[in-house]
């Protein structure tokens, strides 16, 4: 026998109650229970507001964060927002990674003889640095170069693509251009694959007596600046030989870069391909693009007190050459902007 059979025998005999007798206990029962669902739908209330007021918190504190971070971070056109950035742990690592990077685009068609190549630069070249008290007064005969000049006042140039009459001219911008433009695109496309080799055909393209240069600089110095004057006077090299060009320049000895972005004349950040010259006193920088490896522009640097010719005393710091080169296109005529 189990406990219910025992429980429902115990009082058998008692009379079952009726509803009158019931009904106080069942009403107490009634609001009791009704008391409790009140409470707990009070509980349940509470709790989703404490869970609104929390998201609210929450949501609020990642606003605030994010604003911190967003005051640090780089602004729009700036290559630490991008999601690549370039490796600068070398010379060999950055521009052999741009001549990864060129081989994979297309050559695009080349500009008709006719035509004519407009250059958009911002800078310029020092010529007007005698100090106070020199001896060495500034040669009346050198041209003077441009001023420097904010990006407001851009230095313009345009050069006839196919003028070989004219290569041999100086342009108005003073630059020394022994060849056209057109000229360049045959030499930088008919350079060989091997970087020792390339670098034998741009000394031969731009000899030691080329321009203002004199001779005495040494082989290596030779090929770097070769390698400059090439980016330098060349509307645009097409990919394939950008990229050889590059690689060849990982080889000259002495060669830097810089392990991080710095800012041309213009304000933009791009990579510095740099060599120091013993024979110029000076630090030459090559400008890049990071972000289409386009030649970019230059610096050049005093590194040890000398006195130029032209210029009087120059010393370690002074910023001899610093030019951004901000803008390349094709035009129909001489004068024409696009």
């Amino acid at each position: 026998m189990d406990e219910l059979t025992q429980l429902r025998e115990l009082r058998a005999d008692a009379p079952v109650p009726d509803r009158a007798a019931l009904a106080p206990g069942r009403a107490l029962l009634t609001d009791a229970i009704a008391g409790r669902s009140r409470r707990t739908r009070r509980l349940r209330a509470d709790w989703r507001i404490a869970s609104l007021g929390a998201a609210a918190a929450i949501t609020a504190a990642a606003l605030i964060a994010t604003q911190v971070v967003d005051t640090s971070a780089p602004r729009h056109g700036h290559l630490a927002a991008r999601a690549h950035d370039p490796d600068l742990s070398s010379p060999a690592a950055a521009l052999n990674e741009a001549a990864d990077d060129l081989t994979r685009r297309k050559t695009p068609v080349e500009p008709r003889s006719d035509q004519w190549v407009y250059l958009r630069e911002i800078g310029g070249t020092v010529t007007d640095r005698v100090r106070a008290g020199s001896s060495i007064r500034t040669d009346p005969s050198v041209p003077q170069a441009m001023d420097r000049s904010d990006p407001h006042k851009p230095h313009e140039t345009w050069l006839k693509y196919g003028g070989e009459a004219e290569a041999k001219k100086r342009t108005p911008d003073l630059v020394y251009r022994p060849y056209s433009p057109r000229r360049l695109h045959r030499i930088a496309t008919g350079l060989p694959q091997d970087p020792q080799k390339l670098l034998a055909e741009l000394r031969r393209a731009f000899p030691a007596d080329a321009g203002h240069r004199l001779a005495g600089e040494t082989t290596d110095e030779h090929n770097y600046r070769a390698v400059f004057t090439l980016l330098d006077q060349s509307y645009a090299i097409p990919p394939h030989a950008l990229a050889r060009v590059y690689t060849a320049l990982a080889t000259v000895k002495d060669v830097k870069v810089t392990d991080h972005l710095v800012r041309d004349a213009s304000g933009r950040e791009v990579i510095a391909v740099t060599r120091e010259s013993s024979w110029m006193n000076s630090r030459q920088e090559i400008f890049i693009d990071p972000r289409t490896y386009a030649y970019a522009g230059f610096k050049e640097v005093v590194t040890k007190e000398h006195q130029a010719w032209y210029d009087g005393t120059r010393y370690p710091g002074d910023v001899i050459g610093d030019l951004a080169r901000t803008g390349t296109s094709v035009v129909d005529a001489d004068g024409q902007k696009p």
